[in-house]
């Protein structure tokens, strides 16, 4: 008898997955970048009250340096599942010691399925980018950290949604072979359960798009930076050439991928 080992769940393989590619991060996720210095351009400047500031699944810190780059005095704790890239965040901040970002930040290793940890208790701030779509319940998680926030705290969320890679589903169906992307929670659904706790000041969906030679090509930079892990079996080589086959394309015969990604600002009401 042959014992086959199980994989590992969708989690630990997440972890794995972004362990790995800790060093190459920075360099390869220009979205990610991008997402978050528009989101921390949201945040500055807001009338945060007294409390706690966290970066909720910082990685390498993006969003945090971002947001103390733009706002000097803020300093936001990161807060990862994943110790290389928090290990990375650290280095790549020493690294730059003699520039304005700070040598040394507040960091915490902590897995977001278990919850908030309890110095994030009536928090001034929590952000979050391209973080909330990796939890087992996002919407559980998003209702609970706008819960956390301090009456008048601010929360400030980046999170692709469900309507992310229609050329990638599009070629999935017409080549008759399952679509392996991640399962993305719906953006309708998030802001609605922001909408319960909070004032909202911005809910909008920004649609970002690459341009590549082929799907594979454009699905490449997910796996560069760790991202590639689903819950989908991976698919074979011929299933790989029917979906390049569909694959819909410019005129130019270059393909495109988008992302659909939510911004969402809101804060907790005052108490009367």
């Amino acid at each position: 008898m042959v014992l086959l080992r199980s994989a590992p769940p969708l989690a630990d393989r997440v972890r794995q997955a972004f362990s790995r590619r800790a060093r190459h991060y920075n360099a390869a996720a220009s979205l990610q970048r991008t997402v978050a210095w528009r989101l921390a351009h949201h945040c500055r400047n807001l009338p945060l009250p007294t409390g706690p500031m966290a970066d909720l699944g910082a990685g390498s810190g993006l969003l945090s340096n971002a947001l103390e780059q733009q706002q000097p005095g803020l300093e936001l704790l990161r807060l990862d599942a994943c110790a290389a890239l928090l290990e990375e965040g650290a280095r790549r901040r020493t690294e730059a010691s003699a520039a304005a970002t700070p040598a040394a930040a507040p960091q915490l290793l902590w897995d977001l399925n278990d919850g908030l940890p309890d110095g994030l208790d009536s928090a001034a701030l929590l952000v979050s980018s391209f973080a909330l779509h990796w939890l087992e319940d996002p919407c559980a998680s998003l209702d609970q950290w706008c819960a956390a926030l301090a009456p008048g705290g601010w929360l400030g969320l980046a999170v692709p949604t469900a309507g992310s890679f229609p050329q990638w589903r599009q070629a999935a169906a017409a080549a008759g072979v399952p679509c392996t992307a991640l399962s993305l929670p719906e953006g309708d659904r998030l802001q609605a359960v922001a909408a319960q706790r909070l004032e909202l000041h911005l809910a909008t969906t920004l649609r970002f798009s690459q341009r590549g030679h082929s799907g594979r090509a454009l699905l490449r930079p997910m796996g560069a930076i760790g991202a590639g892990s689903t819950a989908a079996a991976p698919l074979g080589v011929g299933a790989w050439r029917r979906l390049e086959a569909h694959w819909p394309h410019d005129s130019d015969g270059h393909r495109r991928l988008s992302w659909d990604v939510l911004l969402l600002l809101g804060h907790q009401p005052q108490r009367s």
